[in-house]
């Protein structure tokens, strides 16, 4: 293979117009010869930068309303051509075929196109770019001998290697080009192929294309011996933790990335639960220890650091709603200690407030965590593959469960139930949570049985329980044995939420019927492993 290979004629037609004026100009001044199309040529020629256009070098006008302008044999027999097979040389010669040494190409923008809820199938069609992914795998499968350039990022890469190469680029960069280029068309078509596939009543289907972007790496990742990385995938239509702007504070660790998607799911859930109402949740190692809705959004926080303060300090806090100057007052006060703050928005004055309480507090904007969840598949790895499954997006609304023992449940009562039941859906299973006077109280999770987790949701819960009438318990799973609810009854429960299905279901309603407890099935089990 040649090592380096002068450019002596490029190609270029981009959607990302940055900076591409200044890196035409720059090729330009080392003698290369300029071609692109329409909206490219007309933004390079307002620079001052000579161009051709490609319907001088095709012989055919741009048409179809710009589906077709570079499928031409002037153009990929430019690209495709070995110049040391004789063949094609005598080819290219022929038919008046002139070698293109680099192409510079950034795809018609489909992923941010389909990202907008709003977006309509005609739009998003029209954004499938055919010429650009063809341009790019001929010039790519070329390398030997065509640089391929996908990205504004890479433009001072290129010119410093021209520069330090007598206006050619060396090998080793033209294959990490290509790279790159196949890499972007992979990316491509799988962001298509995913878009098509929502819209078929087949929501796993049986080949999944998984592309992501890799938005920065991490310090380390769970542990400091692991390294990791963030990514984003394009076209989810949710733009979640992943993009989520980061207003002020270090860097988000992996294992703040992962407590604030847990805060973002179940804010969110709660949130929509308790119909947009103003929702805290405090979350610690991924499972919450604190939840509430308020009146106020002051109120709401307060009500879900007091579920467990002592699980809470070093937390990752959630609103649903805007995180104003009097919200970030109540906050700071105290001994309390938070490491990350999600919400929809934060005020310049609770900005500025928090960042003095803490210097290092990350305050993370993202997006409106009232509407359903978006994204269609959820993903993990295991040891030779992946697991695939829809997402969790059930809520079972109260007004659909079953009341099957014990006295009818009251208003005060329902009302804790919700957020007993929403908070248990985002616990570790086996999982229990107690609820009274409107937030989490207690919570058992992450165990091997239901019993110890029963149990240990008693322990945390059972210093507010005194103060709070009409408490709830809710189980993730049903109960196998009325071990479980008896730790419960006898611990003051006045109304046990579970999914009900156990073949012991009979034993535990006999129990709540007896002790005058009040037993309500949802019919949903919500593991979360």
């Amino acid at each position: 293979m040649a090592d380096y290979v002068p450019i002596n004629r490029a190609l270029i037609s981009v959607s990302d117009k940055a900076d591409v004026a200044a890196f035409a100009r720059a090729l330009a001044g080392m003698g290369v010869e300029i071609i692109s199309t329409g909206g490219t040529a007309a933004t390079l020629r307002e620079a001052g930068i000579a161009t051709t256009e490609v319907t001088d070098v095709t012989g055919f006008p741009e048409m179809m309303d710009g589906r077709i302008k570079t499928l031409h044999p002037c153009i990929h027999g430019g690209l495709l051509a070995r110049r040391n097979v004789a063949s094609h040389t005598e080819a290219m010669a022929a038919h008046n075929i002139v070698p293109i040494d680099l192409v510079c190409i950034n795809l018609y923008p489909f992923e941010r196109t389909i990202a907008n809820p709003a977006v309509v199938p005609d739009e998003a069609i029209e954004q499938i770019d055919i010429g650009g992914p063809a341009i790019l795998r001929s010039a790519s499968k070329n390398h030997e001998f065509v640089a391929t350039v996908t990205s504004p990022d890479q433009y001072d890469a290129i010119i410093a290697d021209m520069k330090a190469n007598d206006g050619g680029t060396s090998l080793r960069l033209r294959r990490q080009l290509a790279a790159s280029a196949f890499a972007r068309t992979a990316g491509y078509d799988a962001a298509i192929s995913n878009w098509l596939a929502r819209a078929t009543d087949e929501p796993l289907p049986p080949r999944l294309h998984i592309s992501a972007t890799r938005i920065s790496e991490l310090r380390y990742g769970e542990n400091p011996h692991q390294k990791a990385a963030v990514y984003a995938l394009p076209g989810t239509g949710e733009a979640g933790i992943a993009n989520a702007r980061i207003i002020d504070g270090k860097p988000l660790s992996y294992n703040n990335l992962n407590d604030a998607s847990a805060v973002y799911r179940c804010c969110r859930d709660l949130a929509r639960a308790q119909g947009g109402a103003p929702t805290a949740v405090v979350v610690k190692h991924a499972s919450p220890c604190g939840a509430a809705s308020g009146s106020s959004p002051r109120q709401a926080f307060e009500s879900a650091w007091a579920g467990d303060p002592m699980a809470a300090f070093g937390g990752v806090v959630g609103f649903s709603c805007k995180v104003d100057a009097d919200l970030a007052s109540a906050i700071c006060e105290g001994k309390r200690f938070v490491e990350v703050i999600v919400a929809p928005e934060l005020s310049d004055q609770a900005v500025s407030l928090l960042c003095e309480r803490w210097k290092n507090v990350r305050l993370v904007e993202a997006s409106d965590l009232t509407t359903p969840p978006a994204t269609a598949i959820e993903i993990r790895s295991i040891p030779g593959g992946l697991l695939a499954q829809t997402p969790d997006r059930g809520l079972a609304p109260v007004a659909s469960w079953i009341h099957a023992a014990g006295p009818p449940p009251n208003d005060e009562m329902l009302a804790n139930a919700s957020v007993a039941w929403i908070t248990v859906k985002h616990a570790a299973s086996n999982a229990i949570t107690i609820a009274g006077g409107g937030r989490l109280m207690g919570l058992g999770g992450g165990q091997v049985d239901r019993l110890t987790a029963a149990r240990i949701a008693v322990s945390k819960a059972e210093a507010a329980m005194g103060e709070a009438s009409n408490t709830v318990a809710a189980s993730d799973a049903f109960f196998p044995f009325p071990d479980g609810p008896e730790v419960l009854i006898n611990a003051g429960i006045s109304c046990i939420v579970q999914p009900g299905g156990s073949k012991r279901d009979d034993e535990t309603l006999a129990l709540c019927d007896e002790q005058g407890v009040t037993c309500l099935l949802t019919g949903t089990r919500h593991f979360r492993h």
